[in-house]
């Protein structure tokens, strides 16, 4: 099980089942799902979600694990951040975050995905982080630059998601490079 991670700001940790109408409202809101595959339609969806992810482990090959992203002052869940450590490469971690619209433009972002690089790479050894982005998120491509990901890959219209083709953008960290910074 993961130890809770602390920044300034925020205590990252395991979703738990009372957040689950905190979840539903901001991954249910259109704007935030627009480039995320998963659009939860009920409560009980979310809440379903969550009693998953408490039965896995977050180093788990082949599985996505979600932390939820809690302000220290409030306790408030203002996000969640996806690890999904790949099944035929347990070295490498691709990660994804989302915050609620009301927190946006305050940092958190950086901050959580600040720590949760550290864990990543000292914590659990990890080689590589990446993340995988439609560019028209500006706002996230913005994000993964900041926090030192660097542009990868562009593949052109190389997903087909919400009912139309897509490109993907790739950015990534590896240990030596996070270290080095």
């Amino acid at each position: 099980m993961l130890n809770p991670i602390h920044t300034e700001r925020l205590i990252v940790h395991p979703l738990g089942m009372d957040d689950a109408n905190a979840l539903f409202q901001y991954r249910s809101d259109p704007d935030i799902c627009r480039y995320q595959g998963w659009e939860p339609e009920t409560v009980e969806e979310v809440q379903t979600f969550i009693a998953a992810n408490l039965e896995k482990q977050p180093d788990t090959p082949g599985q996505w694990y979600q932390l939820g992203l809690y302000e220290r002052d409030s306790g408030e869940l203002v996000g969640d951040c996806g690890l999904h450590v790949l099944e035929d490469d347990p070295r490498q971690v691709e990660i994804g975050i989302t915050l609620a619209p009301d927190v946006h433009g305050r940092g958190l972002a950086t901050e959580a995905l600040h720590a949760i690089l550290g864990y990543l790479f000292n914590e659990l050894g990890k080689h590589r982080v990446f993340g995988s982005v439609d560019p028209r998120n500006t706002a996230s491509v913005a994000l993964l630059e900041r926090i030192g990901l660097r542009r990868e890959a562009h593949f052109i219209e190389s997903l087909w998601f919400k009912g139309e083709w897509v490109d993907d953008v790739i950015y990534a960290i590896l240990k030596r490079e996070y270290l080095a910074r």
